[in-house]
């Protein structure tokens, strides 16, 4: 386990910039030209199946790896010529927080606090009502719950005020509220803070509900590095599926069928779901209408980080 929290000065918009990275390890090679960027602000999604090399580039980016070539450049300082400049204002957590469980979380943050100069109960209280524990904050962490240790190990991150902060897996063991309450609070940090969040996640249903952009990585290479509307909209094809529902589908097939016989489709109770041209749903429309079938509702299925991740690996999964 790695906790890593650092501060500094003033910063240009891009926080993070990783250019060209390589990683190998005897004659394997773990990261080939991986290259990113996040700026102040936004909230990266860094995913990859398992193996891909996303806890390695992690590792490399808060200097924990050594790289063979290529540049990590945190706010302006590259980490190979200046590291304690380049990583002061940078907070991570690498796999699971660890806490003296006895203590309370406030004594936990004092013990950070004595590692720096000018840090005292004036910057745990400002962390600790940024996560949310005011009120459990003197509890000994035993009778926290995961998702309270996942705040608190966040405070401590943000002990010394980052402006860039990483999280490798921060959902691993949360139940549903405390991966909810992990998410607001990254969401208020990106916000209120103007903080660049990078989190590695297999839980690709959460991140697309927060994160602005992704960055799949697979075999060690970056396969795609975009916003999520801009992945999804690259990975559409010319049709799409759109799910209508009837009030009866009991003829809908015979109706289907003589319009197209090649139409792809299914029916399921009331729904008719088709794989289809955009174009071509007016017509459909006005032919099941003609056809005395009563249509309530066409939704067109989006398309989810998910079907966009297994499209643009070739179906690898991630877990």
């Amino acid at each position: 386990m790695y906790i890593i929290y650092y501060c500094g000065k003033s910063m240009e918009d891009i926080v993070l910039k990783c250019e060209n990275i390589c990683k190998k390890i005897k004659q394997k090679t773990i990261l080939n030209n991986v290259s990113l960027q996040i700026k102040s602000g936004e909230i990266l999604g860094f995913i990859g199946p398992n193996g891909a090399g996303k806890t390695t580039t992690i590792k490399i980016i808060l200097g924990l790896q050594q790289l063979n070539e290529g540049n990590v450049i945190i706010n302006n300082y590259n980490i190979k010529d200046n590291y304690e400049k380049a990583i002061e204002k940078v907070g991570a957590i690498v796999e699971n927080p660890d806490f003296y469980m006895y203590m309370s979380g406030r004594k936990n943050l004092e013990l950070i606090c004595n590692m720096y100069k000018g840090i005292g109960n004036a910057r745990i209280d400002e962390v600790v009502k940024l996560v949310g524990l005011e009120n459990r904050i003197n509890d000994k962490v035993s009778k926290y719950s995961l998702g309270m240790r996942q705040r608190l190990g966040i405070a401590q991150a943000l002990i010394n005020k980052p402006n860039l902060l990483i999280l490798d897996e921060p959902t691993n063991g949360l139940d549903p509220e405390g991966i909810k309450e992990l998410r607001e609070l990254l969401v208020k940090l990106a916000k209120k803070e103007n903080m660049a969040i990078l989190i590695s996640s297999h839980n690709l249903l959460e991140l697309e509900s927060f994160v602005n952009k992704v960055c799949i990585i697979k075999n060690g290479e970056i396969v795609e590095n975009t916003g999520i509307n801009q992945l999804k909209e690259a990975i559409k094809e010319n049709k799409s599926v759109y799910n209508i529902e009837v009030d009866n589908a009991d003829d809908i097939k015979n109706v289907l069928e003589k319009y197209s016989a090649d139409m792809e489709f299914s029916i399921n109770d009331k729904i008719i779901k088709l794989n289809i041209e955009k174009e071509k749903i007016p017509q459909i429309i006005k032919y099941l209408v003609e056809n005395n079938i009563n249509i309530y509702e066409i939704k067109q299925e989006r398309i989810s980080l998910e079907d966009a991740f297994l499209k643009r690996t070739g179906g690898n999964v991630i877990d």
